[in-house]
């Protein structure tokens, strides 16, 4: 319950920060971009407190801590993505050597003919 806690009130913080950018999309980033670090770093330190509670036999901790780590560690793949697909790479560049395809009145294309 503790990590459900601690993982609303950062997420809570991140979004406020997101909503105090008004639009301005650098700051939009910086604060997505904060967000995934830190659910990174959560992320290590719920694997740590699992490593931990196994260190000490208590499986019922091990258990929950590991359920935890699962949680996050979706949220933080699901994040990863949302951001992924927001900022594509950009197109690349053609090289020297490259011309474009122009129709031609039959329908193939002059530089993909061979003959």
């Amino acid at each position: 319950m503790v990590e459900v806690a601690v993982f609303l009130l950062a997420g809570f913080g991140y979004g406020m920060e997101v909503w105090a950018a008004q639009g301005e999309q650098s700051r939009i980033d910086t604060a997505q971009l904060a967000e995934l670090a830190w659910m990174q770093h959560f992320f290590v330190a719920v694997i740590v407190c699992a490593g931990l509670a196994a260190l000490f036999r208590a499986p019922w901790t091990v258990l929950s801590q590991l359920l935890a780590a699962g949680a996050v560690a979706a949220l933080f793949v699901l994040a990863q993505h949302d951001y992924d697909r927001s900022h594509p790479d950009p197109a690349p560049v053609p090289s020297a050597g490259y011309t474009p395809a122009t129709a031609v009145a039959g329908g193939v294309t002059e530089s993909l003919r061979l003959c």
